[in-house]
């Protein structure tokens, strides 16, 4: 599955901030929740992985 997505630069000051928004469905199917912690991994220079801090359980495990 894909989805395209613009990143968003913002400048306040001395600071400036890039923001990433992805789309309701893509945080749905991964049942990604309000004030949950992620974390960035670079691979390269065109690979950024989005990884939960606290791994969430296995739907497959029993």
């Amino acid at each position: 599955m894909g989805s395209k997505v613009k990143i968003q630069r913002v400048e306040r000051g001395k600071t400036k901030s890039f923001y990433v928004n992805f789309p309701a469905a893509v945080a749905e199917a991964g049942q990604i929740e309000k004030g949950e912690e992620m974390e960035w991994l670079i691979e390269d220079r065109d690979t950024y992985i989005l990884r939960r801090i606290k791994a969430s359980k296995s739907l497959l495990s029993t």
